[in-house]
């Protein structure tokens, strides 16, 4: 049976609620990412990669227009990450080169390629660096609350954001957590599927976690015990003790708490839980939902750790008589619904 039927919880909010209620993606151009990868491009190789523009358009859906006007098979195809569909967003695609495909004839509605160049590898998930947004909260009140967001949106600069996955990654009305539930009682599923189901558990689980870490106010401190976070990077590191040099580096956002991506844990990991404290917070936090823990170890799965906390950099903002503009950058695995949390409800 399906944990979590029909709408998903409300998680709790790290600098209060929500000023107002607002309409995101009136039209496309009110949401705009660009993609950074953070790397330089060989200028040779046998992969073309693609800068691509697309406009209402579903990442998966133009790789696949892609692969057919090269010749090669979807899988070939690859990209760092899937960009928002109601939106107009620039990423890289990479294609191997096992022909002539002319890109300049390449058609595709809502779809143009802005450049080609040359690399030697392929283009793999979460390789990039982060992404750049630029995203419209279209509502009547935003001039008259104008006070109100500049401290709020001051306060996010500071601080950043509890760093919860978005409602995209649980499927409308949950139904990702639906398809958790029939893996986990036994149910056959294709595999894309499959990594849809296990995906959202874990996600899920997460924000059980954090939102629990976000009530009891220590979202943003790290605990005796957890696993550390290095700020950009997937690197983590044991901090048995906090001493003045660790709360130092977590004011400054060097590093950051974290928390269980759930999953078996190997002995090290287990051996560098202190007491058990770290644990115990975890399973009290997700002890509602144990039927998904337990599938996701049934499974096998592997334990892993994300930060807590997210970093929303670059933060500016400009308020018209019904819209407040946002623009940001966020590292990879960032949600900007995320960010957009902590100021409206949309």
């Amino acid at each position: 049976m399906p944990t979590v039927p029909g709408a998903l919880p409300e998680w709790a909010h790290a600098h209060g609620e929500p000023l107002f209620a607002a309409v995101i993606r009136e039209r496309p151009s009110d949401f705009q990412v660009v993609e950074h990868l953070g790397f330089e491009f060989s200028g040779s190789g046998e992969h073309d990669y693609l800068w691509v523009e697309k406009v209402a358009a579903n990442t998966d859906w133009v790789a696949r227009q892609i692969a057919r006007h090269a010749g090669v098979r979807p899988v070939d195809v690859g990209y760092a990450g899937m960009k928002d569909r109601h939106a107009v967003t620039r990423q890289w695609f990479s294609v191997p080169r096992r022909g002539a495909a002319d890109w300049a004839s390449f058609a595709a509605d809502g779809v143009s390629i802005v450049e080609v160049c040359h690399h030697h590898r392929k283009l793999r998930r979460g390789a990039h660096d982060g992404n750049a947004f630029r995203i419209a909260l279209r509502a009547p009140q935003v001039a008259v609350m104008r006070q109100a967001i500049e401290q709020r949106l001051a306060r996010i600069a500071a601080r950043g954001v509890p760093n919860y996955f978005g409602p995209q990654r649980f499927g409308r009305g949950g139904s990702n957590l639906d398809l958790a539930g029939r893996l986990f009682s036994g149910a056959r599923l294709k595999r894309d599927k499959r990594s849809i189901a296990i995906s959202a558990a874990r996600s899920f689980l997460f924000n059980e976690i954090l939102s629990a870490r976000v009530t009891d106010g220590s979202w943003e401190r790290v605990l005796p015990g957890e696993m550390v976070n290095l700020d950009g990077t997937g690197s983590v590191f044991h901090a048995e003790a906090v001493d003045e040099t660790i709360e130092r580096r977590a004011a400054e956002m060097d590093i950051h708490p974290t928390a269980t991506l759930w999953g078996l844990r190997s002995e090290k990991s287990r051996s560098d839980i202190s007491q058990g404290v770290i644990d115990s917070l975890e399973r009290e936090a997700t002890e509602a939902h144990s039927d998904l823990r337990n599938g996701l170890e049934r499974l096998g799965a592997k334990a892993g750790h994300r930060p807590l906390r997210l970093r929303v950099s670059d933060l500016s903002w400009e308020i018209e008589d019904d819209a407040l503009w946002l623009d940001f950058t966020l590292p990879s695995g960032g949600f900007a619904t995320a960010v957009l949390r902590e100021v409206a409800t949309t």
